[in-house]
């Protein structure tokens, strides 16, 4: 028992002299590449953006709005390209398509290579624009109290609201080959009271929740992450 009793405390001991094993996060900031090779690629041009309705017709201007979608878009990538980027902007001029048809359009690289001569750009980037603007308002249940009685009660009000839809296919295009190098489709929906409902800045709320993706297409970015590590 004796023995027992100071092999009890022996091991008490050590517990408390031992540092216990704990798991500790550690918060890293990780690389990630851009969506296209720029290697060798020195300069960009932008081709006009066709613009559609939800109908599916071109259409340059929002319904029932003064926004020009293209050129308002033009301007922002324009300036986002100069100012996060190392990329060369040469002006595209005016663009005859072939086809507004986006499938076929992407898979003439004869059209590109051309476009890619004449601007002497090592990329070009080009897609779609659908920007849509919507009447959400309804009539929403909401409590009130009466002045008369002081009970609760339930009523109808209604609620104006709108909502802005973006629909963007971006495309980038090796101007030497005339190669689709790069497709992706950025979405974003956004939602306000009447009184914030204007065309503008509901495309540019848009642009600002998409901005990082796009971004990525041309420079590097880094995220934060988290990792945990055993120590003793």
């Amino acid at each position: 028992m004796r023995r027992a009793a100071a092999l009890a405390v022996a091991l008490a001991t050590l517990a408390a002299t031992t540092p216990a094993a704990a798991d500790v996060e550690v918060r890293l900031r990780l690389p990630v590449r851009a969506k296209v090779d720029l290697e060798g690629r020195r300069s960009v041009t932008l081709a006009p953006f066709l613009v559609v309705s939800r109908e599916g017709q071109s259409s340059e201007r929002v319904r029932g709005s003064a926004l020009d979608v293209q050129k308002e878009f033009e301007r922002y990538l324009t300036k986002l390209v100069r100012r996060e980027t190392d990329l060369r902007l040469v002006e595209s001029g005016a663009v005859d398509y072939p086809t507004f048809d986006l499938e076929l359009l992407a898979s003439n690289r004869d059209f590109w290579r051309a476009v890619g001569e004449r601007t002497q750009a090592d990329l070009i980037l080009a897609g779609s624009l659908d920007f849509d603007v919507q009447d959400k308002s309804g009539y929403r249940t909401e409590e009130y109290v009466s002045p008369f009685d002081g009970r609760t009660y339930f009523r109808q009000v209604l609620v104006e609201q709108t909502g802005f839809d973006f629909d963007i296919v971006l495309m980038v295009f090796d101007g030497r080959t005339g190669e689709r190098l790069y497709f992706d489709n950025f979405k974003d929906f956004k939602q306000f009271e009447g009184e914030r409902a204007d065309p503008l800045r509901g495309m540019f709320e848009n642009l600002a929740a998409l901005e990082s993706r796009i971004l990525n297409v041309f420079t590097q970015k880094s995220v934060e992450a988290v990792r945990v590590l055993l120590t003793n």
